[in-house]
């Protein structure tokens, strides 16, 4: 299980701590839902989310606003019991000297976001997802082709780095090249990005290493990117039968996760970042519904109903 420091979190979500001396890298989030603590300060704990990051809201604050001290701490005190991550007040509210003295002797942190509980809750359960994802690492090149990810795999020396470095001239963006990250934040998306070490590099054979944030600019360049699509690059193979139409298509598997995958064959003189082009494009076209394989099939059958008529 794949976990999170809450000092990761804190900086990410640009978040207060009203008890900085209390060790938040020792204190790991390890689930991405977060829980907003309104039956439990009515004093109801069956199936509390203990483990999930406690949010506090207007809604909560108003009704803690209501409550005397002695009320009001015994109910913190058994929350904290459970050995809770943290607690987070939005809209910068923030908890009377009371709390953070029963907090701070319990070792919970007390963080305040000025964001809205929604926007809060949002943004964190969609960082959280991506950084707790499950994951697989991957031989291949992850390139930005008009918007659409495309991973480009094939046998080690067969023209990858090749092909993106071109693509990249052509004015695409590169995401990782040699080792790709995947990560499924969802059953329908993938997530691909590269090792810190690797970043912004491409190997060339004959060349060496090739730093392409510095040679193309920021702009040739992408931190992640959904994969979309794979292009999986084969030796020329005489025997082979190779899809000419395209009807029917062919998908690989990752997590669980389905991806379209195109097999293109390799032959002196192809130009490969033109062809990665087009699958881009052709893929782009049937998410919005069109079909050229399936218009020309279409065409043929209907000229074919005319002659036999």
């Amino acid at each position: 299980m794949y976990k999170v420091k809450l000092t990761e979190v804190i900086k990410k979500m640009e978040l207060k701590n009203l008890l900085p001396d209390i060790d938040t890298d020792k204190i790991n989030i390890s689930q991405s839902a977060v829980n907003r603590i309104a039956l439990q300060l009515a004093g109801f704990f069956e199936h509390f989310d203990s483990d999930r990051i406690q949010v506090i809201g207007n809604v909560e604050y108003a009704y803690l606003e209501k409550l005397d001290d002695e009320d009001i701490i015994p109910i913190y005190d058994k929350i904290f019991d459970y050995k809770i991550p943290c607690i987070v007040f939005c809209r910068g509210l923030e908890p009377c000297d009371r709390i953070l003295n029963a907090a701070e002797k319990k070792g919970v942190p007390i963080l305040v976001t000025n964001s809205s509980t929604s926007d809060f809750i949002a943004e964190t359960v969609r960082w959280l997802s991506e950084q707790l994802a499950p994951r697989i690492s991957i031989h291949g090149v992850l390139v930005d082709v008009y918007g659409e990810g495309v991973l480009i795999m094939g046998e080690s020396g067969i023209g990858k780095s090749e092909a993106a470095l071109e693509l990249i001239r052509r004015g695409h963006r590169l995401v990782s090249d040699d080792v790709v990250e995947i990560r499924k934040v969802s059953k329908d998306t993938l997530i691909g990005t590269s090792p810190d070490i690797t970043r912004h590099f491409i190997e060339l054979r004959g060349i060496g290493i090739v730093d392409v944030k510095s040679l193309f600019g920021v702009e040739s360049v992408m931190l992640n990117q959904s994969i979309d699509m794979v292009i999986r690059l084969e030796d020329w193979n005489r025997e082979a039968n190779y899809d000419r139409l395209g009807l029917d298509e062919e998908y690989i598997e990752f997590l669980g996760n389905k991806v379209v995958c195109y097999s293109i064959p390799i032959r002196p003189g192809r130009n490969l970042a033109v062809i990665v082009e087009s699958a881009a494009i052709n893929y782009r076209a049937k998410k919005m519904g069109y079909n050229a394989a399936q218009e020309l099939y279409n065409r043929v059958t209907g000229n074919l109903k005319k002659d036999t008529n």
